[in-house]
């Protein structure tokens, strides 16, 4: 059990953007000023206030911002990407998935989808079908018992937003708290939670660079409300290991040859 001294510890979050778009386009950077890692952190702060500390990452950042150190220093990561998946160093990824493995919470957002680390950790492909027409989003909870879904008003209404729909390739998810409905008809699986190892993983896809989706208020609640669902109650992040139950020594296999002649 922690000690209240720990329980009261400000959650640590780090908001990881790939910072490309507002670099590059005026009427990103000017819908988004601070950058969407800007707008994001700024949501965290608003609605949880004293019990979240909020740092930035991007990938133009030494190791993108995301060193051993920072990790190790991680309740939970949210994590945007979209034009430069492919920039992202397979090292950091490893580094992100054995933290993810070992207990850290992700949020990943969007375009995220198609990320390097939520493709490895899904073991799919993770593609969707898509449209970017400033069409309307309805986000229906459809588990409105879960954490996430808590205060959020049923549907949320975004006026713009690009449409992301079925079929899209993930693994059953272990709880579908979100669907969505657009003005095509098409729906699309938004709200989505996994386990991998000891970390928990909520998949949430309103929020595009070419729509203020990041500073509306309720999409804002959601990822709040994720990020403090994400925490593991683990004192201390480990990966899980293959361990003889009469020892505790960790098992690294044998030669077939040698343990049976």
């Amino acid at each position: 059990m922690q000690s209240d001294e720990a329980s009261q510890s400000p959650l640590k979050v780090v908001v990881w953007g790939e910072n490309r778009h507002e670099q590059v386009e005026q009427q990103v950077a000017e819908r988004y000023p601070a950058g969407m890692h800007g707008a994001v952190k700024e949501g965290l702060e608003e609605n949880l206030g004293d019990r979240v500390r909020v740092r930035t990452a991007t990938l133009d950042e030494p190791e993108h911002g995301l060193t051993e150190e920072v990790l190790a220093n991680t309740d939970v990561l949210t994590w945007w990407g979209h034009a430069a998946h492919a920039e992202v160093s397979d090292e950091i990824v490893e580094r992100v998935h054995r933290h993810v493995l070992s207990g850290m919470g992700l949020i990943v957002l969007h375009s995220g989808h198609w990320s390097k680390i939520f493709t490895k950790l899904m073991g799919t492909t993770c593609t969707l079908r898509w449209r970017s027409e400033q069409d309307r989003e309805l986000v229906w909870t459809v588990d409105p018992t879960h954490p996430i879904a808590k205060g959020v008003p049923h549907p949320i209404v975004i006026d713009e937003q690009e449409m992301y729909g079925e079929f899209f390739d993930i693994p059953t998810p272990e709880e579908l708290v979100f669907i969505s409905s657009f003005s095509g008809g098409e729906v699309f699986r938004s709200g989505c939670t996994f386990r991998r190892g000891h970390g928990k993983i909520f998949f949430f896809s309103p929020g595009d660079q070419d729509y203020p989706v990041y500073h509306h208020k309720d999409v804002r609640r959601v990822i709040s409300n994720a990020v403090e669902w994400a925490v593991t109650d683990r004192p201390e992040r480990q990966i899980p290991e293959l361990l003889r139950y009469d020892t505790g020594e960790f098992f690294r296999g044998q030669n077939y040859q040698d343990a049976t002649s």
